[in-house]
């Protein structure tokens, strides 16, 4: 069984979760893990922003917050426990700052391999 996790951010994460939902179709065995910073974390977003995020959490074997409401941290938190359930890291990092190549360093940290998309192109 492979288990795909996704932190259900705007871009690659949606991405690659749309990815996962279109590959379950012919591969079953598949699953979809999202572990999200808060239940509030597309208050903000598009209309269309928030149907996506709807559809991706409706299609998702299992969701997992790390708090209710969001709290200073709490993205950086789910980051951190992205990596602490990885075995592998596929992210998109083009930047040595910001959320990605955080999660990036802590995967490194914990010897995980990393597959950065943004080096095959």
């Amino acid at each position: 069984m492979a288990v795909f996790l996704c932190g259900g951010a705007l871009g690659f994460d949606t991405l690659a979760a749309r990815c996962v939902i279109e590959a379950q179709k012919q591969y079953p065995h598949i699953l979809l893990r999202l572990i999200l910073p808060c239940k509030t974390q597309a208050k903000a977003w598009t209309e269309n922003a928030k149907r996506e995020y709807e559809a991706m959490l409706g299609a998702a074997d299992s969701v997992e917050y790390i708090s209710e409401e969001y709290i200073s941290g709490c993205m950086q938190a789910r980051n951190r426990r992205l990596v602490e359930l990885s075995s592998v890291c596929v992210c998109y990092k083009t930047r040595a700052s910001g959320g990605t190549a955080y999660t990036v360093a802590r995967a490194e940290e914990k010897g995980i391999e990393i597959i950065n998309l943004a080096d095959r192109i």
